[in-house]
């Protein structure tokens, strides 16, 4: 304590020293990248870039290497003197979600060759990198992330306390239990990076003006016309907001506002001047994230930083601060940081701290980095947000996002990243200032999985919440909506399974088994509002007409009858995959994936016809949907509708307005959702409640129950059912996935993938989607599988898991996945055939323990859908769905 003391002293004096400021600016090149006033901007331009920063230089940088010459980069101060300027200059690999890790491995391989291509020095140092593991749940999630790294071909290690010593001697390791080790991890100094790939740009014809502010971005008939600066108007097809911390401002200063749902919290690191034994420049940089903290050698010191538990957000009203300059000391909030620093490396007793740097870091609501173009707008491209890891991400997401506009797609599934996976209500500047102090300490925090978030919650809410909530439901979020994971019986203790946390068998475990059970045997309730619902009408045949081209099923099916179909794009991947209902000759009622309601409106609107007879209605918040599921489903409808119910007169696949109660215009659908029996029900919100109560009560003798989506997602996973966000991405076609009884090839009109499909018709297809049913998986003792874990066929990868769940019908975990086919010599990528697939050996990786699993093309048929001993359960017979 004592030399804590001491050294908080020293640290108090040392940062009264201002020559730590005039070095940082003086670090600034003189390169004539960057044009002085008086040059005149350009008229017009093809691209207009906002942001001079990591971001902004590296979407510059790509555009140009793609051909595109005729590109404008705005900075308002100077270039790489915004948060890019404060940067740690880590280039870490180590990443839960798979895109994140792509654009990482693809900045650091950027990085290492800038400084030959552009002659500018970027300071790239391989180091490498050791994550620490103080408990076990910490370890387990680092061998996750292992598992992916070393699949992705990233040289990555778990390592012991003991080599973890070897390799940064002045490490305390007593109170770790192992590591994980990157030994291509890396460090730049990121002003300089962004330089270099200014320069880079230059040379390929890009102009670049510092000291201009953008005040206002034009728009006419939805698309971008152009931008007022300061220094006059430039006409632009293009316009790239990167904008940092201003981003949020420069998206609501245009005639059609653009939300950038981010905001800016203060970021802390210290410097100190050289060891007496100076560090080696080799050494690994360290991160400790149940210490909350990061260490990396600078300059023969230390360059350490972290994220504190109670974050300090920053307004940023207003963009009057032209670069970002030191913010206010805060020794008294960094103690917890410099506490953890001395923890773990107790020999600093010495150390002569030069300056606490406080810099703003911009964050999100989801911790997940914002591309993509704008809903609202199109030409409006935005790439902002990277929740401190700008550095990592910057060459990668610079490239996604030159590839997004230059071919109209990315070469990647960026969809975790996209814009549109935010709605207007992630916008509002109080959740934002909540949420972004949740989420900067989630950053340190383990991530096991179904973790939720615990600010601004109750935003969007069903008329039944209130009723739900009170007979023991637990709640989720998705895309603002409160959704059920499932319903605690009386008696439970709540406290206990509202803090479980676990990698391997949870508390909610027998719950969830017993609202399956119910869903099987009897009869269950699920409230599933939160459904993205659209009306589209015509009063001709207009509809009709765009529904065909833009979907690839036939939709000119009898009135009342629903159709599965998806959404294609020009590769034939589904953008959204959903259920149309045909409700009249010339009007259509659209179901789709709760976080679909930005990214389906977006793309309909931008391909439907510009026609005042065509009408779309986003009629989600309209009505309430109640999923009824089981085998008693049809007695309870029967009986509250005294309409006949049987399959005679409601098949499968159909659409019917009726009398609930007392309430009526409610429309049932013969659809589950799982693959087992029973009807939806879409009932005017103000009927809600009387719907919902008549349901119960006349389900009372038959068993009825409430459930959640976690019943949900067992049942549609053992039924093989992919659901899109998960399974189904825009890289992923009807063929690959058996859904070629979902495409109308021949239904006399051309659609949109139609071209694509028939290709993989006539060749094949290069990954299928598989079942895997875990054999020797101890359900109890061992770790679960989620979704992201790597297959191996006869002990070669060959694709990872998308989505997983136990099967309480054949008491084994069900993975879905899937799988490719490598040329064993060339790697070159080969066609999957069913053969391929059924004749392999299959292992799941979870965690680095590899699990053997049965492949699957088809779901069990009903004869197993009664709950068989394990020993009994050699499936043979198949059907498809």
């Amino acid at each position: 304590a004592r030399m804590f003391l001491r050294l908080l002293s020293d640290v108090r004096w040392q940062a009264a020293n201002p020559k730590w400021r005039g070095m940082t600016c003086s670090r600034r090149s003189t390169s004539s990248t960057a044009e002085p006033h008086p040059v005149s901007l350009p008229a017009q331009a093809q691209v207009v870039i906002c942001g001079g920063g990591i971001m902004g230089t590296s979407v510059a940088y790509h555009l140009s290497k793609m051909g595109w010459k005729d590109i404008v980069l705005l900075e308002q101060g100077r270039l790489a003197a915004g948060t890019t300027r404060f940067c740690a200059g880590i280039v870490s690999t180590a990443r839960h979600v798979s895109i994140e890790l792509k654009m990482a491995d693809y900045s650091n391989k950027l990085y290492q060759q800038l400084e030959q291509e552009t002659g500018v020095k970027t300071g790239y140092m391989k180091t490498g990198s050791i994550s620490l593991a103080q408990t076990q749940d910490r370890l387990i999630s680092l061998k996750r992330i292992a598992s992916s790294l070393n699949v992705m071909g990233i040289p990555c290690e778990i390592i012991t306390p003991k080599q973890v010593a070897q390799l940064h001697p002045l490490i305390n390791i007593h109170d770790l239990v192992g590591a994980m080790y990157v030994p291509e991890d890396a460090l730049v100094s990121s002003a300089n990076v962004s330089l270099a790939l200014a320069t880079a740009a230059s040379r390929n014809g890009v102009q670049i003006h510092e000291r201009t502010s953008v005040s206002h971005v034009s728009v006419q008939k939805g698309r971008v016309t152009g931008v007022e600066t300061d220094r006059g108007q430039i006409q632009c097809q293009y316009f790239v907001n990167c904008a940092g911390q201003w981003a949020y401002e420069l998206g609501h200063s245009g005639e059609e506002p653009v939300n950038i749902p981010l905001h800016a919290c203060e970021h802390f690191y210290l410097l100190t001047h050289p060891l007496k034994e100076p560090l080696a420049s080799s050494l690994p940089t360290i991160v400790d994230p149940d210490g909350r903290i990061y260490i990396r050698n600078w300059q023969g010191g230390i360059l350490s930083g972290g994220f504190e538990k109670n974050p300090k957000p920053l307004f940023t009203e207003g963009r009057n601060q032209l670069e970002i300059q030191n913010l206010q000391e805060d020794w008294d909030h960094f103690e917890p940081l410099l506490s953890a620093l001395l923890r773990r490396m107790p020999d600093l007793e010495a150390l002569q701290i030069m300056q606490l740097v406080n810099c703003p870091e911009s964050f999100t609501p989801d911790m997940r980095c914002i591309m993509g173009e704008s809903p609202t707008v199109r030409g409006y491209f935005v790439l902002a947000g990277m929740n401190s890891a700008g550095i990592s991400y910057g060459g990668g997401a610079g490239k996604y996002l030159a590839e997004w506009m230059v071919n109209g797609y990315p070469s990647e599934n960026v969809w975790p990243l996209d814009l549109k996976r935010f709605g207007t209500l992630q916008s509002s500047r109080t959740f934002l200032r909540h949420r972004v102090m949740e989420v900067m300490p989630l950053m340190c925090d383990l991530k096991v999985p179904r973790w939720d978030f615990q600010t601004g919650r109750q935003l969007r809410t069903s008329p039944l919440y209130d009723r739900l909530d009170a007979q023991g439901a637990r709640w989720m979020e998705k895309h603002g909506f409160e959704r059920v994971k499932y319903f605690v019986p009386p008696g439970k203790d709540l406290l206990d399974l509202d803090q479980s946390k676990t990698f391997y068998k949870p508390d909610w475990f027998d719950i969830v088994g017993s609202e399956v059970k119910c869903c099987k045997e009897a009869v269950c309730v699920i409230d599933m509002s939160s459904f993205t619902k659209f009306e589209i009408s015509s009063t001709g045949d207009q509809a009709l007409e765009s529904l065909q081209y833009l979907f690839s099923n036939d939709l000119d099916v009898p009135v009342g009858h629903v159709v599965h179909t998806g959404m294609l794009n020009e590769k034939g991947g589904y953008e959204n995959d959903c259920s149309i209902a045909r409700l009249s000759k010339r009007s259509f009622f659209m179901i789709s994936p709760t976080d679909q309601q930005v990214h389906c409106w977006a793309w309909l609107k931008n391909r439907l016809p510009d026609d005042s007879n065509l009408t779309m209605e986003d009629v989600t918040w309209k009505y309430t949907a109640l999923n009824l599921i089981g085998p008693r489903a049809v007695d309870v409808l029967s009986e509250l509708s005294y309409a006949p119910i049987t399959p005679e007169h409601f098949p499968s696949l159909f659409c019917k307005e009726m009398s609930v109660g007392y309430a009526n215009g409610i429309r049932v659908m013969s659809i589950t959702h799982t693959g087992e029996p029973g009807f939806m029900l879409y009932i005017p919100i103000e009927y809600a409640l009387h719907v919902y109560n008549e349901v119960m009560n006349m389900g009372q003798k038959y068993g009825i129950r409430n459930a959640g989506y976690y019943a949900l997602r067992s049942l549609r996973i053992e039924k093989f059912f992919a659901f899109w966000g998960q399974d189904l991405d825009a890289f992923t076609t009807p063929m690959e996935c058996g859904r070629e009884f979902q495409v109308k090839l021949d239904k006399g009109m051309q659609f949109v993938g139609q071209e694509a499909l028939l290709e993989q018709k006539q060749n094949g297809v290069y990954k299928r989607f598989t079942m895997f049913i875990l054999e020797d998986h101890d359900t109890d003792m061992d770790l679960w599988p989620w979704w992201g874990e790597p297959i191996f066929r006869n002990g070669r990868y060959v694709g990872k898991t998308t989505s997983s769940a136990y099967s309480y019908t054949l008491e084994r975990h069900v993975c879905l996945g899937f799988v490719q086919h490598f040329d064993e010599k060339t790697g070159e990528e080969l066609v999957v055939t069913t053969d391929f697939i059924n004749q392999g050996e299959y292992e799941i990786d979870i965690a680095g323990q590899r699990f053997q699993a049965k492949a699957k093309l088809y779901p069990f048929s009903s004869l197993f859908t009664h709950r068989r001993r394990k020993d009994e359960v050699e499936l043979s017979g198949y059907q498809r769905e």
